[in-house]
C-alpha cells in the first residue's frame, strides 16, 4: 500500500523502554490512554480497537510487533470515512534513552487533509499517553514522598542513609530556604545538622500527592516533638525515569 503523505511526531518519556512498549501490548493498559472499551491483539494480524471518549472507533490490523523497539499497524474509522479500515499505517519506534524513552511515531496516509488534521490529534494523545506511563511508573510517588519526610525525623544515621539511597538518585538536589545541596552525603549531614539544631521536629504530609509526568507536589507539616506546629508548606519533587527522587524544592508558606 504507498501512502504518500506522513505525520511524523517525536516524544522523550521519561520511563524505560519496555513499561512504555507494554501499552502497545496490555490491552488495559492501551485502553488507559485511548478510552475504555480500546483493546489490541499484539500479533500480526491482530486486531487493535480504539474507542474515543466521544464514542468515534477507530479499527486495524497489527502488521508488525519487534518488541520493545517496533510496532507497526493499520487505522481507519469502523464508520468507514473519512478514513476507511486500513487505509492508513502507524508505526511507534521507541528508542532507550538515558533512563527514558525516546517515541517516534509515523502516520501515513493517502490524503494530504486527512495527514493535517491528525497534527493535533496525535499531539494531544501522545500527550496522554506519556501521561498513562508515568501514572504506572510513579505510582508508589506518595510512599517516597513519605520515606523522603521521615528520613528527615529519623534518629538513627544508618536508617537514613538507607532510606535516601533507596528512594533518590545519588546527585540528588535539594532546595529550600535553608538549603541548597547536591548529593545524597551532602543531604546526609544536612540532616543531621537539622537534628542537632531542631531536635525532635518531623515533617508529615498533609493530603494526597499530585503527580504529572514525573512532577510530584506534596504538601507538609511540620511540627514539634511534642505536636506544635512550626511551620507548613509544598514540596516539588521530580522523579526520574527509574522512579527515583532527582531534585527536591521545599517552598515554606508565610507565616
Amino acid at each position: 500500500m504507498t501512502l504518500p503523505y506522513q505525520l511524523d511526531r517525536i516524544v522523550t518519556i521519561h520511563a524505560p523502554r519496555d513499561t512504555v512498549f507494554s501499552f502497545f501490548t496490555d490491552s488495559a493498559r492501551w485502553a488507559s490512554w485511548w478510552g475504555a472499551g480500546s483493546t489490541i491483539d499484539a500479533r500480526p494480524g491482530g486486531r487493535v480497537h480504539i474507542v474515543h471518549p466521544n464514542k468515534v472507533e477507530m479499527t486495524g490490523e497489527v502488521l508488525e510487533v519487534a518488541a520493545p523497539e517496533r510496532i507497526t499497524f493499520t487505522y481507519g474509522y469502523t464508520s468507514g470515512s473519512p478514513i476507511p479500515a486500513g487505509g492508513s499505517r502507524v508505526t511507534i519506534t521507541l528508542d532507550a534513552d538515558g533512563l527514558g524513552t525516546r517515541l517516534h511515531l509515523t502516520h501515513e496516509f493517502d490524503d494530504e487533509g486527512q495527514r493535517d488534521h491528525h497534527v493535533q490529534g496525535w499531539r494531544f494523545q501522545l500527550s496522554l499517553f506519556s501521561n498513562a506511563v508515568a501514572d504506572v511508573v510513579h505510582a508508589d510517588a506518595a510512599a517516597k514522598v513519605d520515606a523522603w519526610f521521615g528520613a528527615w525525623a529519623d534518629p538513627d544515621a544508618a536508617t537514613r542513609a538507607s532510606t535516601l539511597a533507596a528512594i533518590a538518585a545519588p546527585d540528588v538536589r535539594f532546595m529550600d530556604r535553608f538549603s541548597t545541596l547536591t548529593g545524597l552525603e551532602d543531604v546526609r549531614e544536612h540532616i543531621t545538622a537539622a537534628q542537632r539544631f531542631m531536635p525532635g521536629l518531623m515533617l508529615r504530609r498533609t493530603g494526597g500527592v499530585r503527580q504529572c509526568q514525573g512532577t510530584v507536589l506534596a504538601d507538609w507539616e511540620a511540627v514539634s516533638a511534642d505536636g506544635t506546629p512550626r511551620g507548613a508548606g509544598t514540596n516539588v519533587f521530580v522523579f526520574d525515569g527509574s522512579g527515583r527522587i532527582t531534585t527536591a524544592t521545599g517552598l515554606w508558606k508565610p507565616s
